[in-house]
Formats: C-alpha cells, sequence, structure tokens
C-alpha cells in the first residue's frame, strides 16, 4: 500500500507546489499588467467573462483571480455587477488545467522535458536580477508541475490494480450526489480544484475509477474550490463577502445543473462508445467540466444584474462613511490599496463639508445619533490602514501619495472635532459673525465640494486658499476690532461667542482647504 500512496501523495504535492510557483512568479513577473486587464476589460458582463477567463487560464489558479478581484472590488475600481462576470469567467479558465492535463499531460511523458526548466528556474531564482527571478520561479513551477502529474500518474496506475474505487455506487441521483461531496472534499483538503481534477482524471485514466464517477468528482470539486475564497472574506468588507457569494453561488447552481445533466452526457458518450467504437479517455471529462461551466455562463451572464441584486439583498451594506472600499486583503497591493484609501477619504470629506455648508447657511441640521463618534472612529481606521500600506520607500509618488492621505485624514479629524463642538454647544455660535465673512466662506465650501478626481488641480486649490486666506483676514481684523470697542457689544459672554465664532469658522475653513490640497496630492498629482 506504500508503494502507492506515497508516490499518490508526493505527486500531489508536487503538482500542488508547482501550482504555486508558477503562479507566484507569473503575478509577480507580469501581474500588474494583468491586474490592469482585469481593470480595464470588464466594461460588460461578457468582456468581464473574458477576462476572469483568460487571466485565470494564464495564472492556472481561480483562487488567485477571484483574490484579486475582492480586492477590486473593494477599492471601488470594479462595480459588483461587473465583477460577477469576472468570477463566472474565473470558473472557466479553471477548467484549463484539465485540458493540459488530458490533452498533453497523461498522453506525452512532458515530465522529462520539463525537467530542465526546474533547473533553469532555480538558476534564474539565484543568480538573476529585476524581474528574471521571478521568471526563473514560473519555470521551476511550470516543470514541477509536469513532475508530479508523471509521479501522480504512475502511483494511480499502480493503485489501480489495489483499490477498485469503481466499485462505489453509482446510477443514481443519491449516488451522484455523494459522490459530488467526496470531490468537493478533495478540493477543500487540496486547497485547490485544478489539483483535484488532475488526481481525478490521471486515476480515470489508469482505470482507478470510472467515467461516471469522474465526473461527479469533477463538478465537486468544481464547487470546492468556492471555499477558498469564502475563507478569505471571514472579517472582510461588504464587498469582498458580495463577490465570494456570488463565486459560490455561481458554482453551486452550475454544480446542481451538472449533475441534472450527468444522466444526458453519460447517454451522449455510451452511444458514441457504440458507434464509433473508442472507449472515452480523460478528455471526455475535460470537456464535461468545460461544457457544463458553460451552461451555467450562458443562464446566468444575461441576468447578472438582477443576479447582483439578489447577492445585495442577502448581504446589506452595513459599513458607514465608505468604509467598505477599505480590506486588509489591497495591503499586498499597494498602488490599489491608496487608491481604496483614496476613495473612502473624498466621501469623508464631503460628508463633513456638507455638514460644514450646512451650518453656514444656518439651516436646521438633523444628524444620527453617535454620527460624529462614528466618523471619528472611521477616520482613525482609515489612519491605521494608511499607515499599514507598506509602500515601497524607493517609490517617490506612492510614497508621497501615502503622505498626502495621512495628512488629509489628519485635518478629517481636527474639521470633525470642530464640528462636534458646534453641535454639543450650538449657544456658541453667533449668527451675525457667520455673516460677517459669508462673502468668502460660501464660496469656499461650494468649491470644496465640488471636487472631482478628474477635474480638481492646483487651480482648484489655489481658489480654496485664497478663500481661506480672506477669510483668516477678515476674521482677525474683526476680533481685534472687537476687542478694541468692547463697549460696542452688550455682555462680555456676547464678546466671546462672537470670537469665538470668528475663530471656529478660520480654523474649519483652514482645514477644509489644507484637505482639498491633500485630497489632491492624494490622488497622486502635483501642488
Amino acid at each position: 500500500m506504500t508503494d502507492v500512496l506515497f508516490p499518490m501523495l508526493g505527486g500531489v504535492g508536487l503538482f500542488l507546489v508547482g501550482m504555486m510557483l508558477l503562479s507566484k512568479g507569473l503575478v509577480a513577473f507580469a501581474g500588474q499588467s494583468l491586474k490592469n486587464v482585469l481593470v480595464r476589460f470588464t466594461g460588460t458582463p461578457w468582456r468581464a467573462f473574458g477576462s476572469g477567463a483568460i487571466l485565470t487560464a494564464m495564472m492556472q489558479s481561480s483562487t488567485a483571480t477571484t483574490v484579486t478581484l475582492i480586492g477590486f472590488v473593494s477599492a471601488g475600481l470594479i462595480p459588483f455587477v461587473q465583477a460577477i462576470g469576472v468570477v463566472i469567467g474565473a470558473s472557466l479558465g479553471n477548467t484549463v488545467a484539465g485540458w493540459v492535463v488530458s490533452g498533453l499531460a497523461l498522453k506525452v511523458n512532458l515530465s522529462f522535458y520539463t525537467l530542465p526548466l526546474i533547473g533553469i528556474g532555480a538558476l534564474l531564482q539565484l543568480l538573476g536580477r529585476g524581474r528574471w527571478p521571478d521568471l526563473g520561479l514560473f519555470l521551476s513551477g511550470f516543470g514541477i508541475l509536469f513532475l508530479g502529474l508523471s509521479t501522480l500518474q504512475h502511483s494511480m496506475a499502480e493503485g489501480a490494480n489495489q483499490f477498485n474505487l469503481a466499485a462505489l455506487p453509482v446510477g443514481s441521483l443519491g449516488a451522484h450526489f455523494l459522490i459530488m461531496l467526496l470531490g468537493l472534499l478533495l478540493s477543500t483538503v487540496l486547497q485547490s480544484s485544478a489539483a483535484a481534477i488532475a488526481t481525478t482524471l490521471t486515476a480515470f485514466d489508469a482505470g482507478a475509477i470510472n467515467l461516471e464517477q469522474g465526473a461527479a468528482v469533477v463538478v465537486g470539486a468544481a464547487i470546492g474550490t468556492t471555499l477558498t475564497s469564502a475563507l478569505i472574506t471571514i472579517g472582510a468588507t461588504t464587498a469582498a463577502k458580495r463577490t465570494a457569494l456570488a463565486y459560490i453561488l455561481f458554482n453551486l447552481i452550475t454544480g446542481l445543473i451538472a449533475i441534472l445533466l450527468m444522466p444526458a452526457f453519460l447517454f451522449v458518450v455510451n452511444q458514441s462508445v457504440q458507434l464509433l467504437g473508442i472507449q472515452p479517455s480523460a478528455i471526455v471529462l475535460a470537456a464535461f467540466h468545460t461544457f457544463f461551466i458553460m451552461v451555467g455562463a450562458l443562464i446566468f451572464l444575461p441576468f447578472t444584474r438582477r443576479f447582483a441584486q439578489l447577492v445585495e439583498r442577502l448581504l446589506p451594506e452595513k459599513e458607514s462613511f465608505k468604509m467598505q472600499h477599505l480590506d486588509s486583503s489591497l495591503l499586498g497591493m499597494p498602488d490599489i490599496a491608496l487608491e481604496a484609501s483614496q476613495r473612502s477619504l473624498e466621501h469623508m470629506a464631503q460628508v463633513l463639508f456638507e455638514m460644514h455648508q450646512r451650518i453656514l447657511q444656518q439651516a436646521p441640521v438633523t444628524i444620527q445619533p453617535n454620527f460624529f463618534t462614528h466618523m471619528h472612529q472611521s477616520l482613525e481606521d482609515l489612519f491605521s490602514f494608511i499607515s499599514r500600506n507598506q509602500v515601497d520607500v524607493s517609490d517617490e509618488r506612492l510614497s508621497q501619495q501615502r503622505i498626502a492621505q495621512l495628512h488629509a485624514v489628519d485635518h478629517l479629524l481636527r474639521l470633525n472635532a470642530r464640528t462636534l463642538s458646534v453641535f454639543d454647544r450650538q449657544e456658541t455660535i453667533d449668527p451675525a459673525a457667520l455673516n460677517l465673512a459669508t462673502e468668502y466662506s460660501l464660496p469656499l465650501i461650494q468649491e470644496a465640494l465640488s471636487y472631482d478626481a478628474q477635474t480638481a488641480d492646483e487651480h482648484w486649490v489655489a481658489s480654496i486658499e485664497a478663500n481661506a486666506n480672506k477669510i483668516r483676514a477678515i476674521t482677525a481684523e474683526s476680533r481685534r476690532e472687537l476687542l478694541k470697542h468692547p463697549d460696542r457689544v452688550s455682555t462680555t459672554g456676547n464678546i466671546l461667542t462672537k470670537t469665538e465664532t470668528l475663530r471656529w469658522l478660520e480654523r474649519s475653513s483652514h482645514h477644509i482647504w489644507r484637505t482639498c490640497n491633500y485630497l489632491v496630492l492624494g490622488r497622486g498629482q502635483q501642488e
């Protein structure tokens, strides 16, 4: 038994290590280009579907695609509706591994020819500079992957004589579901549907299982691949959880459809065997995998918007102040993480600017209980997120963006505290004192509220700065006049109220100007 079990475990292990190295090397070597493709070519459900399929086929990991996608959705770079197309495409791209195994690895002893790639890759990893070590990682992974398949193939050939797995129940819907659960378990244990499917294909090729069992295991493996994505989203944002749920629901429903279609599939295969006199190979299982995923895609893609609405109802938004953009999984991609924090910054700034405008207009304001406490906590969380973003110090552009965002959060915290002081002690605001600078304070806040990531630039900031400087000059002069001629005000309390109002107006205007300045710099634009 050990003669079979040890090589089989070793073969699966080599395959998994090869997959990890191949995916890691490819992502490191050309990951940014692949991510740019994912962001740019997801305009429609079908384009998103194609992007997800191609990216997954290249990285040979649907988990890598979905994890990257979850980060992009959390950052707001890809709308959730388009993300559904990508996860469906990732499921299709995941079937490519089956075609490679059944159509190539099981027919040709590629492990012999790919052995040199392991050595070349190791040399590049040890001696290369720049991105060459990443290419070496990819080549070594490619070679180890086929070495693992060869080892697995030989162990399965031996195991077919010792283990009669074909004696498992067949021929009924219950049997199909039972074996499907075995496939799901196998995929979960291996943390890779590609490895589970490769194991199934080699077992079928060796005669250890029959076609019906192999098809059910493939369905289970396709469902099991979604569990990794689900585990990643524990404690994550709502956007991340929605993306994972959409992925799970698609694969689960598609898998159930595949189980229902299996009798028709087996009938067609049996009829073909009788007509052509050729026994089915592992390619038939790979074709079945692709077939039922395509059936699911044709069912879901025309209704992606309704599917998205269903998922949104199942997982309603809970985060406030756009904190749904902040997902810890983004911290591995500093540029994307900065985009996420920038979007949260912009939204929270808009909320506080609108509150400031209502105060200036002396309009009644209704706020939720603990509004300012929640805002303060959200800003603190945002500051922590930006601080944990490990930007390479050699990357001057990203470093400056990160610093600018931290400054913006600092000014928003101060603005939030000053706005809170108005609501806690509304008697400290003197309407007449507010009206002294209306000519400049209202244009300032209106200009700030007109912020647009595409058009805001140094000229926009300069306009806000000019108004802030005028407000400072007016309030300073007004305070001097009040203190020089206290007899013009009825009581000492009135003097203090007016001076405090002017001070509040001056400092708040200053924080709004600096916040706007750092919002522009946080976008990577020049001051």
